[in-house]
């Protein structure tokens, strides 16, 4: 879990979805930014507690630079949580018009995990280079997903459109009164 969790596109994902699922762009931006800080000092809180010796002593080099650490990423987090909260709602948009939107965290998570397998995989452990190259096709598989149901969407509500133009005009006409 904490490799996923030390990736952008998995906190970006988080932003993303507290906005999609709010129902005001206002909302949306202000609840991402604000969960996505919170999410940043819990993250590192957890990781300077999981550092802790059984003495209660730091057993790493983690020490004083933690808290700038976390101030610093806290506000980065609070920065980029609000445009990525907003953006998730926008993506509510059905069809084609949030479509692109929809397909930020897909992208952003290939991306990522593309640069990360060409410039971070030598040496590291098998485990992490197998995860981080399922998780890019997982991302090519929701992005695929994503344009397969749009375009399905698309289809279907043109059928509908065009069996509704080919009903006789008296039973048009009948429904209308």
């Amino acid at each position: 879990m904490g490799v996923i969790f030390s990736s952008g596109w998995s906190w970006a994902c988080f932003a993303f979805l507290v906005g999609y699922f709010r129902r005001s762009k206002i909302e949306s931006t202000v609840l991402a930014a604000i969960g996505l800080a919170i999410g940043v000092v819990a993250y590192y809180v957890s990781k300077d507690w999981g550092s802790l010796g059984p003495d209660g002593m730091t057993a790493g080099a983690s020490g004083g630079g933690t808290s700038s650490k976390i101030e610093a990423w806290a506000f980065f987090a609070f920065a980029f949580g609000a445009p990525l909260g907003f953006l998730g709602n926008v993506a509510r948009v059905p069809g084609i018009g949030g479509l692109f939107f929809r397909l930020l965290i897909p992208v952003v998570a290939y991306y990522e995990m593309s640069m990360r397998l060409a410039n971070e995989a030598r040496g590291l452990d098998s485990i992490i280079v197998n995860l981080w190259t399922v998780i890019r096709a997982i991302a090519v598989l929701a992005a695929l997903a994503l344009v397969g149901h749009t375009v399905w969407g698309f289809w279907r509500a043109r059928r509908s459109r065009c069996s509704r133009a080919e009903e006789p005009d008296d039973r048009r006409a009948h429904e209308v009164s």
